[in-house]
């Protein structure tokens, strides 16, 4: 049994994992960390060091905002807790630092911008089709709390895609997680579309995540080497 901790609990993501960690028969929910979090049940803390010191979980998921991620998953990996994060947003120097922390101590890193199988599968074909399309753009739609635009799926599809590929940014309200990628040659186009028409979509790879890290040394990026490993 892999004891758990989600942070940012009480938003509508970590509501979700705790309910899929709930869920699974190999997982244990042992704490919730979010200075927001009301009511009774599995143990709730302000801070993610209280809940490490109380409860001392394996492995935290992490679904917190851009501005403290960086803080929360370093404290879980000092205090040798493998981290799952799906926050997105972290600046270069944020992502360095925390690559460093995982590879030189105890505990190892995952951090993937979406974590929706199908969306990774979306990005897989996307990069071999920008091999023999002669451009491509990339369309990233998202409710509008979502706080970087950019999003991390897109710019990580773009990354993976031959040629330089533009993104366009979508913040509605109705929406959920929506990304096309379109791509042209010689008289024909290429449509490739995912999208996630609630947060449980999400949950099949976070899961899939938090089963994974800890045989994972360092930092992994993404879960398409866990659905696609060698």
């Amino acid at each position: 049994m892999i004891r758990v901790m989600v942070t940012g609990a009480a938003g509508r993501m970590g509501r979700t994992v705790v309910d899929a960690v709930n869920g699974a028969a190999d997982t244990e929910l042992v704490a919730q960390a979010d200075p927001h979090l009301e009511g009774k049940g599995v143990p709730m803390f302000a801070t993610v060091e209280e809940a490490i010191a109380a409860t001392s979980p394996q492995v935290a998921v992490d679904f917190t905002q851009p501005d403290v991620a960086y803080a929360t998953t370093r404290a879980c990996l000092e205090a040798g807790v493998h981290a799952v994060v799906g926050t997105t947003g972290l600046t270069d120097d944020q992502l360095r630092a925390l690559r460093d922390l995982a590879e030189s101590g105890p505990a190892n890193l995952l951090i993937a911008p979406n974590f929706a199988v199908g969306a990774v599968l979306m990005m897989r074909f996307a990069a071999e089709a920008s091999h023999h399309m002669q451009r491509a753009e990339i369309i990233e739609l998202h409710h509008d709390g979502k706080l970087d635009a950019p999003s991390g799926t897109a710019k990580l599809t773009a990354e993976g895609m031959q040629g330089d590929v533009p993104i366009h940014s979508v913040r509605l309200p109705g929406l959920v997680a929506h990304q096309e990628v379109i791509l042209g040659g010689t008289a024909e186009t290429l449509s490739i579309r995912h999208d996630s028409l609630s947060r449980e979509s999400f949950m099949p790879g976070v899961l899939l995540a938090v089963r994974a890290v800890s045989e994972r040394p360092g930092l992994t990026i993404g879960i398409e080497p866990l659905l696609f490993p060698g």
